[in-house]
Formats: C-alpha cells, structure tokens, sequence
C-alpha cells in the first residue's frame, strides 16, 4: 500500500485533482466562515493567510499526488472538513467573526462544559470510528483504507481544533 505513482502520469494528474478540489473546498468553505481568518481554528493556517497558506497548500498538493494513499487521506480529510466548515458558516458570516466569539462563548457558559466535551467526543469518536472500521476491513484494498484513514484524520483534526478553540475562548473571555 506504500505505492507511488510517477509524476506526470495520468494517474498522478488524477491525484492531483482530487487534492485540489478537496483543498480547494477546504480552503473555500473557510473563506466563506471567516474571511479575515478571524475564526479560523488552525493557528497555522491563520498565521500564514490567504496568499502563503495557498502557496503551502499547492505545494502539498503537488507532493502528495505522488501518493494514491497520501492524496486519499488528504482529499478525504479536507472534503470533510469543508463540510463541517459550511455546517456553520452562514451563522458566523451572519453575526461577524467577534460576534459569534461571543455568542458562542456565552452558550458555553450557559452549558456544562463536561456535557460540551462529552459530545465532542462522542461526535468525533463515533465518526472516528466508522473511519477506522472502513480503514482496517478495507484492507489490503487501497481506496477504502485511504479513505478509512482520512475519515480518522478528520475527527482528530475537529477534536484537536475544537478543544484548542475553547481553550483560547475561555482564555480570551474569562
């Protein structure tokens, strides 16, 4: 399953696409959530912008098409979390990035944080869990492992970015 494919190859252009379309959504479903980056979980990402975060991500793209698994993991993944980004996005293009900060943060309050993470986790864990069931009964056949893996790559990226949000949140706000 550690196959590459040569670059420039038909399948390799394949790859390609599909990295850049799942970044692409990534990348425009962010924009349309927050397009100061304001509310943007990834502090990399933020830090980094519009104009390097592209250039960093065609660059990925380029890398990882070499890999029919990596480009998989990676489309699967972003695809993913393109659709959690639209989930909400029009709540806080709505309300502007310090609104929803603060809309969200009083929900917070009003809530039990333990009740919070608990649903987090059971989100992310039940998700994470069909990801690694497709991942280990797909095997040896590389298209449902890979997407097995990013499915799991993506319920570890919203419970990690979550979780690093509400901490920056209670900082920021208590």
């Amino acid at each position: 399953m550690d196959e590459t494919v040569p670059f420039g190859s038909g399948e390799y252009w394949i790859l390609l696409g599909l990295l850049a379309f799942g970044r692409g959504m990534d990348f425009f479903s962010t924009w349309v959530a927050t397009p100061d980056l304001r509310l943007e979980g990834n502090p990399l990402a933020r830090r980094l912008g519009w104009k390097w975060g592209g250039g960093v991500n065609v660059l990925l793209c380029g890398l990882a098409a070499v890999s029919p698994l990596g480009a998989i993991v990676i489309a699967t993944a972003s695809l993913l979390v393109a659709a959690h980004n639209f989930q909400n996005a029009w709540l806080m293009r709505s309300l502007g990035g310090d609104n929803y900060n603060l809309w969200h943060f009083q929900r917070l309050r009003q809530s039990s944080l333990p009740l919070y993470i608990g649903c987090l986790l059971g989100q992310t864990s039940l998700v994470g869990g069909v990801g690694g069931a497709l991942a280990y009964f797909g095997d040896p056949h590389l298209v449902p492992v890979a997407i097995g893996w990013g499915i799991v790559c993506y319920a570890i990226a919203v419970t990690f970015y979550t979780l690093l949000s509400l901490w920056r949140s209670r900082r920021s706000f208590s």
